[in-house]
């Protein structure tokens, strides 16, 4: 006690200390002092590695000579960072609403025209740049509802349970702000994927919920196993009070595609143990494996019945960030909510209030994923070549990265079924082990960050995402072009090899 008070009193003493004659008390905000959620938060996509990639960038524009001529960032699925490019019908459109001079020109065609006029006429002064209802423009709403029931084969969607929003990670982050609650044994759990996106740890840390981890099988390419989730849930009783379960679907890191009966297993398992469910399906247009294919959870929650269609609680979450679109910085997505209860849906709606409204260039954008070319309008013959070369390439890099990967002794790859990422784990000599931790690293941490020194490539240690004791992985994205691909694995490959025998 006496220690911590002689501490206090000194850091008091320096506070009041005279700078230049004029009396300082010191900040106001400081380490010690600030909201200690914030200081828990880890995002690894955005860590330590890519902050040195960064500073590498700067010293090769300054002349510093390196075994390599540029930082490739493989690190995040930003897909035209990485040399995508836009979809030509997309950015019309955009261009049209940002710049209304131009429905004039003739160079646009017409049914680009016509979408653009649509959206300016439901923005406030027929202009872009004004706010719209805070839960979306509503007709907006009605063609996410209508896509939605197309998607689904006809279950309806109901344009009030639509909320457009900042990208799908703001979505997410709002639901698990009405579920979060309680203190102590009745803390809120939330059941992750380990593997597991990191916003969800970042966002549970900030909120001061309990992360509730279930792993994923990767002796099973990634699947989910309910018996997992049982032991899971059983053993977070314990210490909290599981109310939520996040799925992606398909998976980020790990790639894989669910299959319609383990989204069945997961929706029957939420209702027994009354969960609310989140299903994070951002990569849906992304699935590449011969056998798998996408179904969405509400889609399956209403073929199930009544039973489970009237009472399992949901929000489903997509975005403009992924699949063939990749327009990351324009921040587009939608989140719809099923079976909420109405004065909690009044809650939500006054809680995405105060944020005003989501970025209308993105809800401008997210209409028109939704509410594509039709086939008798002039862009469609375009617009579906491109689509279906984006989503063609990114097959083939999928098949590649894995082929390539499983090459290599001491690197074993799954098959990347969806989204955009592969997840290899790696085997590392045991002297790199306890050297990484010498140096206070995780060894994939070391070993990653030793490939971006040695070769400019920057992936995420598996670390990052979580993984089983024992294990090491890291993240890469296959969005680089294919001959940039090629080179990467080349790299990644060779290094391996190397960091290995330098080890053993």
């Amino acid at each position: 006690m006496w220690q911590g008070t002689k501490k206090l009193n000194l850091r008091a003493n320096m506070s009041q200390q005279a700078v230049n004659g004029v009396q300082c008390r010191g900040k106001v905000l400081t380490l010690d002092n600030m909201n200690p959620n914030v200081k828990r938060v880890e995002y690894a996509v955005r860590g330590p590695i890519v902050q040195r990639a960064v500073q590498i960038e700067k010293e090769l524009k300054a002349g510093v000579k390196k075994p390599f001529t540029e930082v490739i960032k493989a690190n995040i699925g930003d897909a035209q960072a990485m040399g995508q490019k836009p979809i030509t019908f997309l950015r019309q459109v955009l261009a049209l609403c940002s710049y209304p001079e131009l429905l004039e020109d003739k160079k646009f065609p017409e049914d680009a025209k016509k979408r653009a006029q649509r959206i300016l006429e439901a923005c406030g002064g027929n202009s872009i740049g004004a706010y719209s209802a805070s839960q979306g423009i509503e007709c907006i709403r009605q063609d996410v509802a209508r896509y939605i029931e197309r998607r689904d084969g006809g279950i309806p969607s109901n344009p009030d349970n639509i909320y457009l929003s900042t990208g799908a990670s703001d979505a997410i982050v709002t639901i698990l702000k009405l579920l979060v609650c309680g203190e102590g044994c009745d803390r809120t759990g939330v059941m992750i994927s380990i593997p597991q996106y990191p916003l969800y740890s970042a966002a549970l840390a900030d909120l001061g919920a309990v992360q509730i981890n279930y792993y994923l099988d990767e002796d099973n390419c990634w699947s989910l196993d309910v018996k997992e989730l049982r032991r899971a849930l059983s053993a977070a009783r314990q210490h909290c009070n599981p109310r939520v379960l996040c799925i992606i679907n398909p998976g980020n890191p790990t790639g894989q595609v669910q299959s319609r009966q383990c989204i069945e297993d997961v929706i029957r398992f939420a209702k027994e143990e009354h969960l609310f469910l989140m299903a994070d399906e951002v990569y849906q247009d992304n699935v590449y494996a011969e056998g798998c294919k996408f179904y969405s959870f509400k889609k399956v929650l209403f073929e199930m019945g009544p039973e489970y269609s009237s009472t399992v609680e949901m929000a489903s979450f997509h975005s403009t960030s992924k699949c063939y679109m990749g327009e990351c910085g324009f921040r587009g997505g939608y989140m719809e909510v099923i079976n909420m209860d109405p004065e909690v849906k009044a809650q939500l709606t006054k809680l995405v209030s105060v944020r005003l409204c989501p970025p209308i260039p993105g809800q401008a954008l997210l209409d028109l994923v939704v509410n594509p070319p039709q086939p008798d309008e002039p862009s469609y013959t375009t617009f579906m070549k491109e689509r279906t070369a984006v989503l063609a390439t990114l097959a083939e890099k999928a098949s590649l990265t894995e082929q390539i990967f499983n090459t290599v002794p001491g690197i074993t790859c799954n098959p990347v079924q969806g989204a955009m990422y592969t997840f290899p784990r790696i085997t590392l000599p045991q002297s790199a082990i306890d050297k990484a931790k010498e140096a206070g690293q995780a060894p994939d941490m070391f070993y990653c960050m030793r490939l971006l020194e040695e070769e400019g490539i920057c992936l995420v240690p598996g670390s990052g995402f979580g993984q089983r004791e024992g294990t090491f992985h890291f993240r890469m994205t296959i969005l680089p072009p294919t001959e940039k691909l090629k080179v990467v694995l080349q790299k990644i490959c060779e290094f391996h090899l190397r960091f290995t025998q330098e080890f053993s």
